[in-house]
C-alpha cells in the first residue's frame, strides 16, 4: 500500500485509540477525601482545572445537549479545614441575589454515622467566581450542594446550573450522595 493511503487508516486509528483513552479515564467511581462516589453513567468526568478542585462532573441539558448544563464540583481540604457545614451552606445560599427570597432548603441528616448537610435553591440568580474575581449573574438557575463530614476532612459537593438541568439532575445527585453509604 502506498505511503499516502496509509497515512488516513494511521490517523484514523490514533484518533480512535485516543478516543478509547479519554473514555476509560472517565471513571464509575472515583474518590474524594474519606469517600468513593459512583459517577451518574450520564453525567461527564472533567478534568479539574484549579488546584481546589478535586474533581468535577459535567451534567448536559437533557432538552438540549448543546445548551449549557450544570456543573458538581468536588471539594475537601483536610481534617478541620474549610469551614463547618452550616458556614458553608450560608455561603452557596449567599451566592444567590437577594438570599432570603430563593427559598432555600437547608436539611441534615445522619447516614450511616456520618452527618450529610443537604442544601438546595430551587431558582434565582446565582452569582460566582473565582476569589477576588468578579462575579458573573445568572438568572433562573439552581444549586443542590451537600456536605459529609468526616474526621479526615469534610466532602464539599456542589451542583450548579440552570435551575431546569439541576432539577432533572435532583435523582442522580442524590443517588451519587448516597453511594459512599
Amino acid at each position: 500500500m502506498p505511503a499516502r493511503s496509509r497515512l488516513p487508516l494511521t490517523l484514523l486509528a490514533a484518533l480512535l485509540a485516543l478516543s478509547a483513552v479519554a473514555r476509560a479515564a472517565d471513571p464509575a467511581a472515583f474518590t474524594v477525601g474519606a469517600f468513593t462516589f459512583k459517577r451518574p453513567p450520564t453525567w461527564q468526568w472533567v478534568v479539574v482545572n484549579s488546584p481546589m478542585r478535586k474533581a468535577q462532573l459535567h451534567v448536559a441539558d437533557p432538552a438540549n445537549p448543546a445548551a449549557p448544563g450544570a456543573d458538581a464540583v468536588f471539594f475537601t481540604f483536610g481534617a478541620g479545614q474549610g469551614g463547618d457545614a452550616g458556614q458553608n451552606a450560608a455561603r452557596w445560599i449567599g451566592q444567590f441575589e437577594k438570599p432570603e427570597t430563593v427559598h432555600p432548603v437547608e436539611e441534615t441528616a445522619t447516614i450511616k454515622g456520618t452527618k450529610v448537610t443537604r442544601v438546595r435553591v430551587e431558582t434565582g440568580t446565582f452569582s460566582s467566581g473565582m476569589p477576588g474575581q468578579p462575579a458573573a449573574p445568572q438568572e433562573n438557575y439552581g444549586l443542590y450542594g451537600a456536605i459529609l463530614e468526616s474526621p479526615a476532612g469534610d466532602v464539599y459537593i456542589k451542583l450548579t446550573g440552570p435551575a431546569a438541568v439541576v432539577k432533572a439532575a435532583a435523582a442522580d445527585f442524590e443517588a451519587m450522595i448516597q453511594s459512599p453509604f
